[in-house]
Formats: C-alpha cells, sequence, structure tokens
C-alpha cells in the first residue's frame, strides 16, 4: 500500500513539474506585467498573473478592460481607492475573451455594463467551452457572469464620453477582442511582447488556433491604418507594453505565412 501511495505521489510531483515546465516555456521571453504603466487615459493593473487597464473617462468614472483573476478585486479597489472612487464609479466592463483570469471581479461592479464581443458571449457566460490544448480540458460551466452590451466587430462604443473602437482578433478565442482608446491598443492574451521589444501572438497552449490569431493581428494592424487609429502602445493582458511599431512589425513578417 505504501508502495502504492509513493507511485501515486511521484506521478502527481512528475505532473505537476511537467505543467510547471510548461508555463515557463510558454512565457519565457515577454516582458513582465508593469503594474501601473500609464499611456494617456489608460493604466495598468497588475492582478497576480493577469493584467486589466483602467480608462479614466470624461464623466470622472472609469472603465475596465478585463476584470483580472481575483474574485475579491483587491487590486482594483485599490486602484479606485487611490482615485478617491468607488465601485459604482466603473461603468463599463470591456471584455478581450471570456477565460477566468479575465472574469474574476466583476461581481464587485454592479452597475458596470459587461461587454464583449457575440461570438464570446457562450464562453464568458459559462455556456459553452474554449477549445484550446489546457482550457479544453476544464469543464463548462456557468460562471455568473451576464454580457449586458452585446459588441460587434467595428463597433465605436461611447462610454462617460470617451469613444472605444472595437476589434475582432479570433484565435486566441473565437471571440476574442481588441479595443483602441486614445492611442492605446488593448489586445488582452491576443499578443504578448516580448523582452526585445517584438509583438509576439498568443501562447498556443491556451488559444483555440494560433494560425488564425497570426491571421487576425495581420487584419488588426491594416484595420488600424485604414480607420487612422495611431497607435503609440500595445498592452497586453499578461505582458509589458510595447510600441505600436510592434504590430506593424509582425504583421510585415506574418502577412504571407500559412
Amino acid at each position: 500500500m505504501k508502495r502504492i501511495l509513493k507511485i501515486a505521489a511521484l506521478v502527481v510531483l512528475l505532473v505537476v513539474v511537467a505543467v510547471a515546465g510548461l508555463f515557463a516555456v510558454t512565457f519565457m521571453g515577454r516582458q513582465s506585467l508593469a503594474d501601473g504603466y500609464e499611456i494617456n487615459r489608460v493604466r495598468v493593473v497588475a492582478d497576480g498573473f493577469s493584467g486589466m487597464a483602467i480608462i479614466r473617462l470624461d464623466d470622472g468614472r472609469v472603465a475596465l478592460v478585463d476584470a483580472g483573476d481575483d474574485p475579491e478585486g483587491a487590486a482594483v479597489l485599490a486602484e479606485l481607492q487611490r482615485r478617491q472612487l468607488g465601485p459604482e464609479a466603473v461603468a463599463a466592463v470591456l471584455l478581450t475573451h471570456g477565460h477566468p483570469d479575465h472574469l474574476g471581479a466583476i461581481a464587485r461592479f454592479p452597475r458596470a455594463e459587461v461587454m464583449a464581443l457575440e461570438a464570446e458571449v457562450p464562453l464568458v457566460e459559462g455556456r459553452a467551452g474554449a477549445r484550446g490544448p489546457l482550457p479544453r480540458l476544464f469543464p463548462v460551466s456557468p460562471t455568473g457572469v451576464k454580457v449586458t452590451r452585446v459588441l460587434r466587430d467595428g463597433d465605436v462604443v461611447t462610454v462617460g464620453g470617451v469613444p472605444i473602437r472595437v476589434y475582432a482578433v479570433p484565435g486566441h478565442t473565437g471571440g476574442s477582442a481588441a479595443y483602441y482608446v486614445d492611442g492605446a491598443l488593448l489586445v488582452g492574451d491576443s499578443a504578448d511582447i516580448a523582452s526585445d521589444g517584438s509583438l509576439q501572438g498568443a501562447p498556443w497552449i491556451f488559444s483555440d488556433s494560433q494560425a488564425e490569431n497570426r491571421a487576425s493581428l495581420v487584419r488588426l494592424e491594416r484595420r488600424l491604418v485604414a480607420d487612422g487609429a495611431a497607435v503609440k502602445a500595445i498592452v497586453p493582458a499578461h505582458s509589458g507594453a510595447g510600441e505600436g511599431a510592434a504590430l506593424t512589425s509582425f504583421a510585415r513578417t506574418n502577412r504571407e505565412r500559412p
């Protein structure tokens, strides 16, 4: 019996080490998430492994892009307090996608509109599962989150007097979104910034399709140019921010890639 327990413990240890190693390989070479990074009206708040963005609105309130991993919302509530604001000041939560580490604190902001692309609503609400190699292993269950405003690709949503452009970037998940506001491009998990400042696509282990993700980023760069959206900074959810030119370089390199 003791031998069986030892073997079981060894197997569990090996699985833990393998998963930890896989995570390390997946994310090595990326810039560290920069808590407090600011560009114009956007500020990054780190919530452990995940980051969210707080957008300062013209009417004194704020909007969030994603809601972190912590259901208690300690990091974002502390940032609101720093601004002498309470939870009621959050006018909207715009979701880049429906993975759990981006939904955490939504319940803390009952007055906020919750927005997501139509294709992502079932994942956000827990009526469908993600298709990435790791996320597909987790059971599908209701999240308790209700999307109150469905977005569509190309929408311009005005929140508190501030226009926010909505772009569909499927690949990481089927309904992943990027948001452009005041020079900042908020990409969620659809891209990261490497330690050398270059842009990398979504990590394969969590993504539905890397090929679709690459194609979406190439298309996004072309659409931003067509819309006259001058990207000063690219702000991912799991790495530091990068310069807008990083997306241009990525698109140039990947335009002809299958």
